[in-house]
């Protein structure tokens, strides 16, 4: 069974057991339920919503609260005027696992 939550402004293929990186929520709970469902499949068939598959809910259990991506160097140059600049960024995210998707039906 696979399903795609909508978490923020990005979109996950998810499945139970799946590990994911969703943006950073402050003091997470210990689980976290995902009710903004895009599409359930299963051996039945698949549901696709308009916007949202109705009654239809993504539990997750809360891994890392706080994980912190590599980093990404941002350097800037302009030829022969001398002009460098170096910038370093970490994206931080919440990790979780996907541990039961309930279609509704």
């Amino acid at each position: 069974m696979i399903a795609i939550i909508e978490q923020g402004s990005k979109q996950f293929k998810v499945s139970v057991g799946s590990i994911v990186d969703i943006d950073l929520v402050e003091n997470p709970p210990e689980s976290i339920s995902f009710d903004k469902v895009l599409l359930v499949s299963d051996e039945s068939g698949t549901t696709i919503g308009k916007p949202y598959v109705e009654s239809a809910v993504v539990q997750a259990e809360v891994l890392e609260p706080l994980h912190k991506d590599e980093k990404v160097t941002v350097f800037k140059f302009k030829t022969k005027t001398g002009y460098k600049v170096r910038q370093g960024h970490r994206q931080k995210y919440t990790r979780v696992r996907v541990m039961a998707i309930e279609s509704g039906k």
